[in-house]
């Protein structure tokens, strides 16, 4: 059977790091906004053991950025969400759910505030820029919305602070989560931020100079060495278990933020322009008929692939997987699923039709709760 290959052309767009990420042997790519994304490099759960013992680097150029400026920056990125976003101060990153007059997902990026009237969306696999210049142009909006040259890069993995405070200097330890600030490289402040997608812990670069994107790389990788530090990039079994809902996997327009666990980002009590809250506080009133809840699933490793698993009671559907990866930490599939009302209870049972039979689930809490790491 011969393999797919993805063909790159100038619609799949390199990232100033690309260079490093191939010489480094990736093996895949997906498409996300765009842009090149690496899948693997040794292998999806060799990539996964290092990023929960040591520090990867990750090229996440494709996190594009969707920068709002001028006098109605502010109010564009209000209309567009349903998070109270008025007391945002400069320095603090805030996770904001955007949805469209109905109340669908459109996008769930993480919000820098640079500014009073300036404001960069690090968003997830959608055109967000296009939809904000309709809202801005529809509407008359004082406000330039606009994709800049930006190309995060990430340093992720429980000794990620160790080899960041190598590079930068004990300040980087004074970073909260999804706080930012800037940090001099060559004579250049790149923002650095406590983000990333995964759970072990990170800081994510916001790199505006093209020009010292390789030498910024190097820089990171030679001081990482003590670190154990290798090639990575978002991995799915780990995002499984840490709970990271994948936007166009786990979520889409047809799902609304409340249904996806997204409640505490949602401020359903009104008080301010949003072109969604009243869909979404009519949800709210009414209550959600389905929920993402994580689903424990009993066999030998499968592939969620790229369509959906049917989850059923035994006769009746009642909802479908979104994403699963075998997890050795686990010794089972770990999987999302939206499952309708009446079968979301942790410790419930359910029926999944996978590509290898039917097998049993145990519906249960997000993030999966930690098991003791094996020994690899």
């Amino acid at each position: 059977m011969t393999t797919p290959v993805l063909a790159v052309s100038r619609r799949t767009r390199s990232t100033p790091f690309t260079p490093r990420v191939e010489a480094l042997g990736v093996k895949g790519y997906t498409v996300y906004n765009h842009m090149l994304l690496a899948t693997s490099f040794r292998g999806v759960e060799q990539d996964y053991h290092h990023l929960k013992r040591h520090v990867q680097i990750w090229d996440v150029g494709c996190e594009r950025q969707v920068e709002l400026k001028g006098p109605d920056a502010a109010h564009l990125l209000q209309l567009m969400t349903v998070r109270d976003v008025s007391n945002t101060q400069f320095g603090q990153g805030l996770y904001v759910p955007l949805v469209d007059e109905d109340g669908g997902m459109v996008n769930d990026p993480v919000v820098l505030k640079l500014g009073e009237d300036r404001f960069w969306l690090s968003v997830a696999d959608s055109d967000v820029w296009l939809w904000a210049r309709g809202l801005a142009y529809g509407l008359g909006l004082d406000v330039e919305v606009f994709e800049p040259d930006v190309w995060p890069l990430a340093i992720q993995g429980p000794r990620a602070e160790e080899l960041m405070t190598a590079a930068f200097g004990d300040a980087v330890r004074g970073l909260r989560f999804f706080g930012f600030q800037p940090f001099a490289f060559r004579g250049h402040d790149f923002i650095v931020a406590r983000s990333g997608w995964s759970k072990q812990g990170g800081f994510e670069i916001y790199v505006d100079r093209a020009d010292l994107a390789l030498e910024l790389w190097d820089y990171l990788w030679d001081a990482g060495e003590p670190f154990n530090i290798g090639p990575g990039c978002p991995n799915v079994i780990e995002r499984i278990e840490g709970g990271l809902l994948s936007y166009g996997n786990d979520m889409t327009r047809e799902n609304n933020p409340l249904e996806c666990g997204l409640d505490r980002y949602c401020y359903t009590q009104g008080g301010f322009d949003s072109i969604g809250l009243a869909a979404v506080e009519k949800i709210h009133r009414k209550g959600i008929i389905r929920k993402v809840r994580g689903l424990r699933i009993d066999g030998d490793p499968a592939a969620v692939g790229t369509e959906a698993w049917a989850v059923h009671d035994g006769s009746n559907p009642i909802g479908q997987v979104t994403s699963a990866a075998a997890s050795p930490d686990f010794g089972c599939i770990v999987a999302f699923a939206m499952l309708d009302k009446g079968f979301w209870s942790p410790g419930q049972t359910v029926r999944v039709n996978t590509p290898h039979g039917e097998r049993s689930g145990t519906v249960c809490d997000l993030p999966f709760p930690k098991p003791e790491a094996k020994q690899v």
